[in-house]
């Protein structure tokens, strides 16, 4: 569904993704885990083409997509939940959903209001509340609500967890589970190991823009030399 191979990034003259390579199979939650500034938000960047990469590819669904615009990329099916989430805060709930909507897309789960609110609970009981009178895990949850509107065959997630409180992520994890079930396929980065324990098949470390790690979430798991080397604080 989606592979990074030999991807390199930059920030000016700063060199921040080196060879890095992934790739997420259709229906599959990977995580790619590391700590701040290991990476992690400039890999989702230069999928989604906020970056673009310097050397190396980036094929979405057997097309290469390391040189589209945004914009483009997103209408293949690739959808994307920033960190800063960058919801319309003066809009009201289903005004944000209508902002994402795409038309349906052969072989991948058709979103509605409907759909939406049985995912997120909490979303179908203030359609008509703006964005910014919400707390920062139901921006979270409309953020990534908006980005299902589009109909997405694979979604990049990035730190959904971060900064919410603990009743939503449980809620998030939820969210994921179901995606999955539907058929999305879904690339997390993450900080919280415990979160990704719960919702990913498969696991990445990132370390200063280099794949350190490359396991099943029970190898990752088992192994606490990397946990400890990579994601220790």
């Amino acid at each position: 569904m989606l592979k990074l191979k030999d991807i390199h990034a930059y920030y000016g003259q700063a060199h921040i993704l080196a060879d890095v390579s992934l790739e997420v199979n259709a229906g599959e939650v990977v995580v790619l885990l590391g700590r701040n500034g290991a990476g992690k938000s400039t890999t989702m960047k230069s999928i989604i083409g906020l970056v673009k990469p310097a050397k190396g590819e980036v094929t979405f669904q057997g097309a290469r997509i390391e040189q589209m615009a945004p914009y483009k990329i997103a209408r293949l099916g690739l959808g994307y939940v920033p960190e800063e989430r960058r919801i319309f805060t003066e809009l009201t709930v289903l005004e944000n959903l209508e902002v994402g909507r795409q038309a349906p897309r052969a072989g991948v789960p058709t979103w509605d209001w409907d759909k939406i609110a049985r995912l997120f609970p909490n979303l179908g009981e203030m359609p008509q509340r703006p964005g910014g009178r919400m707390s920062g895990g139901e921006q979270q949850m409309l953020t990534i609500a908006r980005t299902l509107m589009g109909n997405p065959a694979c979604i990049l997630l990035d730190e959904p967890s971060e900064g919410v409180a603990p009743v939503i992520v449980d809620q998030m994890a939820a969210a994921i589970l179901e995606l999955k079930s539907q058929g999305v396929a879904i690339l997390l980065s993450e900080q919280n190991l415990h979160f990704a324990a719960e919702v990913a098949d498969r696991a990445y470390i990132i370390e200063k823009g280099r794949i350190r790690f490359s396991g099943t979430m029970a190898e990752l798991e088992a192994d606490a030399e990397a946990q400890q080397q990579y994601l220790a604080v």
